[in-house]
C-alpha cells in the first residue's frame, strides 16, 4: 500500500470517529463573524474524504462544497451524504478547482498534514472572500481551519497498551497525523506563507462509543502505520488488536479533538 493513497482504505472510513458537535459550534460562532444566518454560509471542506464531518456541517445549516481528490473516498461520501444538499467535486488541496472569492470558511478534518502547506494556504486564500476589516471583531474575517481527532493515549488503558504494542512491531514507524507523535507546529504553519494571520487554538475531549467490528474497522482505515509496516507485519497488527479487545463488548474511546484556525490576512 502507498503512503497518503486511500483508495483501499476508503470503504472502511466509515469506521472513524466524528467530531465533537460542541466544539464545531463554537468553530461556526468564532468563523461567523458578520453574523450571517448559517445557511447564507459558503463552506469548503477540502480534503472531505468519505464525508465525516461534511455531514455534520450540514446538519448545522451550513452550505457546504465537499472538495475530495481521491475518487473511491469521494463515491464513499456521496452515498453517505445522499440526501442532503452537499455538492462534491474533485480536487485537492493544493489545486481545489473551486471559483475564487465564494467561501466563507475553508476547513480541513483530518487532511491538512498531507498537503503542502506553500501551496495549499494560497490556494485556500484564493477561494476565500476577501475580509472586510483587519479587525476580527466583528471585521468580516474569512478563515481556514485544520482540525484532527486524534486519540487520547491514557496511560495504563488498553488503548495505550495497543499503541505502545504497535510501536514495538514497528520500531521505525513515523505517524502522519496530529497524534500523541506528532511535533508540528501548526499555529507556525497556518501563518508561514502570509496568507493567513491571528491562528487561534481550540481543543476538548471527546469519547466515541464502538462495539468492536467497528473499532477493528477504523484500525482498517489507518493508511500510515499499514504503508510502513507491510502487508505480513499489519496482519499481525491486526491479530494483536483483536485480541487486546477481546474480553471487551463495547469500547468507550478517548479524543482530543483539536482544531488550529486562522484568518485571511488580505
Amino acid at each position: 500500500m502507498k503512503q497518503g493513497d486511500f483508495t483501499q482504505v476508503a470503504k472502511h472510513y466509515h469506521n472513524r470517529p466524528a467530531y465533537s458537535p460542541m466544539l464545531l459550534e463554537k468553530l461556526i460562532a468564532c468563523i461567523n463573524d458578520e453574523q450571517k444566518a448559517r445557511e447564507e454560509l459558503q463552506i469548503v471542506e477540502v480534503g472531505a474524504g468519505t464525508g465525516k464531518l461534511t455531514k455534520m456541517l450540514s446538519e448545522f445549516g451550513l452550505q457546504v462544497l465537499a472538495v475530495e481528490p481521491n475518487d473511491n473516498m469521494r463515491e464513499e461520501g456521496i452515498a453517505y451524504t445522499k440526501g442532503t444538499n452537499i455538492k462534491w467535486q474533485k480536487g485537492s488541496g493544493e489545486e481545489t478547482n473551486v471559483s475564487s472569492g465564494i467561501a466563507d470558511w475553508v476547513i480541513m478534518a483530518s487532511s491538512f498534514h498531507w498537503t503542502d502547506p506553500k501551496k495549499s494556504l494560497p490556494e485556500f486564500a484564493r477561494i476565500l472572500k476577501d475580509s472586510k476589516s483587519s479587525d476580527t471583531c466583528g471585521g468580516g474575517g474569512k478563515y481556514f481551519t485544520a482540525i484532527w481527532n486524534p486519540r487520547n493515549l491514557l496511560e495504563g488503558s488498553v488503548f495505550y497498551e495497543i499503541e505502545q504494542e504497535i510501536k514495538n512491531m514497528v520500531p521505525n514507524l513515523a505517524r502522519v497525523s496530529s497524534g500523541a507523535q506528532n511535533v508540528k507546529k501548526w499555529e507556525e504553519i497556518l501563518v508561514s506563507t502570509g496568507d493567513f494571520t491571528d491562528c487561534f487554538f481550540m481543543e476538548c475531549d471527546y469519547i466515541e462509543i464502538m462495539d468492536k467490528e467497528r473499532y477493528l474497522g477504523a484500525w482498517h482505515s489507518v493508511n500510515d502505520i499499514q504503508a510502513q509496516a507491510g502487508e505480513q507485519r499489519w496482519k499481525e497488527i491486526l491479530a494483536m488488536i483483536e485480541s487486546k479487545i477481546s474480553h471487551l463488548k463495547v469500547l468507550e474511546i478517548p479524543y482530543k479533538i483539536r482544531a488550529w484556525t486562522a484568518r485571511k490576512s488580505k
